[in-house]
């Protein structure tokens, strides 16, 4: 059992390593989008996608690959905002939290899909719970931050 300032200094800790954690690695992701090998590595998990089937036939390898960096990208800066933004971080985790859906969805759809391909995408399930966690947090300082303004104009407000 932790005193009430070691619980609130753990659970500091963990917010940081969650949610930048996650955002970091969605900028990385998307990063590594951007560089040859991993452009064709995208078209085997994208071929058989439910949701992005269509990437490729319609941007190319490379810029399907980009198009999904960029977003992957953009995801991560939004979670990173939440100090500033909790509304984007929300939209942000959101975000991670349907690609990190997608992704698994590669486990159902892609067929020949071999221990370690299957080891790699399990991952996800973890970046999932991290994404959903964030979107609540997010959404939750977001609360907060609402409530603090309304009672605040009601001090002030004199009638």
């Amino acid at each position: 059992m932790f005193d009430p300032i070691w619980e609130g200094r753990l659970h500091w800790v963990s917010t940081v390593i969650l949610r930048y954690g996650l955002a970091f690695l969605f900028l990385r992701f998307g990063i590594y989008k951007f560089i040859q090998p991993n452009v064709t590595g995208v078209q085997v998990w994208t071929a058989h996608s439910l949701l992005l089937f269509w990437v490729d036939p319609l941007f190319g390898p490379r810029g399907g690959a980009a198009l999904i960096g960029v977003i992957e990208i953009v995801t991560g800066t939004l979670i990173a905002f939440r100090p500033v933004a909790p509304r984007l971080s929300r939209f942000g985790s959101l975000m991670a939290a349907f690609a990190m859906l997608n992704t698994l969805s590669f486990l159902f759809t892609t067929p020949g899909l071999d221990a370690r391909g299957s080891g790699f995408l399990i991952k996800d399930i973890m970046l999932l719970g991290a994404a959903i966690w964030s979107a609540a947090e997010a959404s939750s300082a977001c609360r907060d931050r609402r409530d603090a303004g309304s009672q605040s104009v009601r001090k002030f407000n004199p009638s």
